[in-house]
């Protein structure tokens, strides 16, 4: 038998480069682009299911904390719920950046192709192919974590917290007229004046976190309102 003429040699120049046709040949783009774009189409869906998926956990635990914490004779129960939403907000934090680092992609896509094939007016950037590719061969977050904690502490997690402690002060206080704040405040080994303090700067860190003014990374949201003349007949 004779051998083979052609080896297939994956570090040739041609084999090395067998997209880069497409980079001058504006079928062969447009097309990678289109299966490109449903890539990550599904790569941020998958995240944003997780993200929703992280949420519902956090509702249902806070709601099993509430339901729980005044069945019982201490008020450490919601303490160990403000601990459990603190976890889940870190893990949504993580999960979002990720999710917005591929919406950051997907808005590119949608800016300087798909905006500019309905009204050809240029392209907002005009080194977007630049961009994707430099992203794709080195890919980064594009919103810090402050600003991302801040983000969904302001939409999701800072009135979880706020029930919470407001159904914690309703328990150290009223819910027990027989006991002073500070002895229903207290937890095994530490003073009720202790926690109280611990509490309340931990409160006063998650506002200065959520509210504080900072620029705007986040790339991709709808923010403002619609314009007067969206889907109105000339």
């Amino acid at each position: 038998m004779g051998g083979k003429t052609d080896e297939f040699k994956p570090e040739g120049e041609e084999e090395r480069e067998v997209a880069e046709k497409a980079a001058y040949d504006r079928s062969e783009l447009l097309s990678l682009l289109q299966q490109y774009y449903r890539g990550e189409m599904s790569q941020s869906a998958t995240f944003l299911g997780r993200l929703d998926l992280t949420v519902d956990w956090a509702i249902a635990v806070v709601t099993a904390i509430l339901a729980l914490s005044f069945e019982s004779r201490g008020s450490y129960l919601l303490l160990i719920g403000m601990v459990a939403l603190t976890m889940f907000l870190i893990f949504d934090v993580r999960r979002y950046r990720m999710y917005d680092a591929y919406r950051a992609r997907v808005r590119l896509i949608e800016e300087n192709v798909l905006a500019n094939a309905f009204d050809p007016e240029g392209v907002p950037l005009s080194n977007w192919r630049e961009e994707i590719a430099n992203d794709l061969k080195h890919p980064t977050y594009k919103v810090s974590y402050i600003e991302t904690l801040a983000r969904r502490l302001k939409r999701i997690y800072l009135p979880l917290l706020v029930l919470l402690g407001l159904a914690w002060l309703f328990r150290i206080t009223i819910f027990v007229p027989d006991e002073t704040w500070n002895e229903t405040a207290a937890i095994p080994g530490i003073p009720g004046e202790i926690v109280v303090s611990i509490v309340g700067v931990f409160y006063l860190v998650l506002f200065v976190l959520t509210f504080w003014p900072r620029e705007r990374k986040a790339k991709g949201e709808f923010h403002g309102k619609s314009s007067d003349t969206w889907k109105k007949a000339d």
